[in-house]
């Protein structure tokens, strides 16, 4: 069987430096240490289908690799961006006849969320009958992105983003390799080190590229990677941000809990987190505006008018000027009181209609525009709330008469709400001493 980890010299470093063994691979303690029931599972060769979910460059392919070594399995790799159903159909008839054989294969799908449900459906017979080790790779939600049905046939093993002390210390063995790494090509300082770690954001393979890229600007033999030169290389330090996948969801999703927690500090954290990685500011000021009326509310009226500037000042303004608008926005709403009442009653009221449908208008609350509609009873005893003493006459009912008076309404104990919570009672307590009998 041939090498699966045969290198060379044309190869990037980040490919020549793929860890060979277990042991090799950083930042993954927590699925590969050597109590952790996969790393057992692999080394005796008990291999199972399984899909690996984590960010870019946090060693799936690599993981993918090492389980078809320990297993001595053949290794076939496929994209989901690059590969169609029937180069997919080939690939599993040649591994049924490998398979009948008595020969393993290893199948790796990289992107497989990228796949349909009919292709995914494919790979369903081959990995019941054991003709195939199915190990797709995938940077989003698996339940989300891959059908049940395949999810049932495989084990989802979450992987993590790499910490920036094992990215550097996946730098410092390349930096020592002879054979495949940089040993005697580079000379770098620990804190260009640290830099390097940093600007990968847990990305493995990107950290073994920017030190590469430095190595060969710096010059061949013991070239000395000064800070200008690394300062030219790091230049573009994007973070990772998926405009439409999970880190999307779960940073804005990061963003609004931090503004119900009243943490201004978290909330800007992630606002800035948001921009930075590339998100479209109109989407975070309509964000913010859905929690102005949803998380405050009437405890704080002004809340909603602040995000709804907001919004219009970064429209005027553009970025990157327009972005403190928004950032102000964002710690208005973080320290605000906070209510969900209107949110909670809207909530109430629609889940009432929906239950009791079209009920009639009362005949009071009816306009009567022509002698018809009076001589039906369109408005009769109708009470003007102005001409009534206080001005509301509590014994008059606005809803359906088959509903009674409901109450969706309940102020909670926080900013404005405080006092419309006391004249809410008194309103409410005069209606139902007041009500018809």
């Amino acid at each position: 069987m041939s090498d699966l980890f045969a290198k060379s010299a044309l190869q990037p470093l980040a490919e020549r430096m793929r860890p060979r063994r277990l042991s090799d691979m950083v930042g993954q303690n927590r699925l590969l240490s050597e109590d952790a029931a996969l790393r057992k599972a692999i080394e005796s060769g008990r291999i199972h289908s399984m899909i690996l979910w984590g960010p870019p460059g946090c060693g799936k392919t690599t993981l993918a690799l090492l389980v078809a070594q320990y297993a001595k399995a053949r290794f076939i790799s496929i994209s989901a961006v690059m590969s169609g159903l029937p180069e997919v159909r080939k690939v599993l008839a040649e591994a049924e006849q490998h398979f009948l054989r008595g020969e393993a294969t290893v199948l790796f799908v990289d992107e497989v969320h990228r796949f349909n449900k009919v292709q995914q459906d494919a790979f369903l017979p081959y990995i019941e009958k054991g003709s195939i080790v199915f190990i797709g790779a995938t940077t989003e939600n698996p339940s989300f992105e891959l059908n049940s049905a395949l999810l049932s046939r495989c084990r989802v093993h979450v992987m993590d983003a790499v910490s920036v002390e094992a990215i550097e210390s996946a730098l410092r063995s390349a930096l020592a390799d002879r054979e495949h790494g940089l040993a005697d090509a580079a000379v770098v300082s620990d804190s260009q080190l640290r830099s390097i770690a940093q600007a990968a954001d847990g990305d493995v393979r990107r950290a073994l590229t920017l030190l590469e890229i430095a190595a060969e600007v710096a010059g061949t033999g013991q070239g000395e990677i000064t800070d200008a030169v690394l300062q030219q290389v790091l230049a573009d330090r994007t973070r990772r941000f998926d405009k439409g996948g999970d880190q999307f969801y779960d940073q804005i999703s990061a963003l609004h809990k931090s503004v119900r927690n009243s943490n201004p500090d978290a909330a800007l954290y992630w606002f800035t987190r948001m921009i930075d990685g590339g998100c479209d500011p109109g989407y975070v000021a309509r964000r913010l505006t859905r929690m102005a009326v949803e998380d405050i509310g009437l405890a704080d009226p002004r809340a909603l008018g602040i995000a709804l500037q907001a919004w219009d000042a970064f429209d005027r303004l553009g970025a990157p000027e327009g972005e403190l608008a928004l950032a102000e926005c964002v710690l208005y709403l973080s320290v605000a009181a906070k209510s969900n009442a209107a949110y909670m009653a809207y909530n109430r009221a629609r889940r009432e209609v929906q239950e009791t449908g079209s009920l009639d208008v009362p005949l009071h609350f009816r306009n009567a525009p022509t002698r018809l509609m009076k001589e039906l009873g369109y408005g009769k005893d109708y009470s003007y709330d102005p001409d009534v003493e206080g001005g509301i006459d509590y014994a008059q009912t606005g809803f359906p008469d088959a509903l009674g008076e409901k109450v969706y309404y309940q102020p909670v104990a926080q900013g404005a709400e405080l006092k419309i919570a006391e004249k809410l009672e008194r309103i409410r307590a005069l209606r139902k001493t007041h009500a018809p009998r």
